[in-house]
């Protein structure tokens, strides 16, 4: 049976992942089995009236099932947000996809660092930092404070999406699948 909350649910989470970005992909598969780690650059705005920009460096660590089994238990996150009814929201959004299923997901974050500059300030200064030390593995995300852990989930959803297509190919490749 339809409800209206659901509808309002759906859409609360649809305009949080939307208010954030991924400002430096990473284009890199996850593992089909076993870990995967997903170092991060978070840049946040608007913490204070001053508009104060923060960046926070973590990773996400990605456990996915050695061993698949026919139950379908939603996706475990784990330090992704502070408040409940934004936890329950993921949960809700994410368990209803065949491809968060059994995963593991737990993020783990430094302390923030203030920054002077804007957002885009900011993201220009970490994107040249990380082209000088040839970093290919650390993406950035930017939000509104209140948004982190929507932000480093859009990461996490959007890299394990675009994994599937490898996933699916070592699949095969073992004997899995057809």
């Amino acid at each position: 049976m339809f409800s209206f909350d659901d509808y309002e649910d759906q859409q609360r989470f649809r305009a949080a992942m939307e208010a954030v970005q991924i400002a430096r992909p990473v284009h890199y598969s996850l593992f089909t089995f076993g870990h995967s780690d997903l170092p991060y650059l978070l840049v946040l705005s608007g913490l204070d009236e001053d508009k104060t920009v923060s960046v926070t460096k973590g990773e996400v660590k990605i456990t996915r099932p050695l061993i698949i089994t026919p139950d379908n238990a939603p996706p475990e996150f784990q330090n992704f947000f502070e408040d409940d009814d934004d936890a329950s929201l993921a949960q809700f959004a994410m368990k209803r996809t065949a491809s968060f299923s059994n995963l593991k997901l737990q993020n783990q974050s430094g302390p923030k660092r203030i920054v002077s500059d804007s957002i885009e300030e900011a993201v220009a200064k970490l994107n040249k930092q990380l082209d000088d030390e040839e970093e290919d593995r650390i993406a950035i995300l930017t939000a509104p404070a209140p948004l982190a852990g929507y932000a480093i989930l859009r990461y996490v959803t959007e890299r394990i999406y675009r994994s599937i297509p490898d996933n699916l190919q070592e699949l095969r490749e073992k004997g899995f699948l057809p």
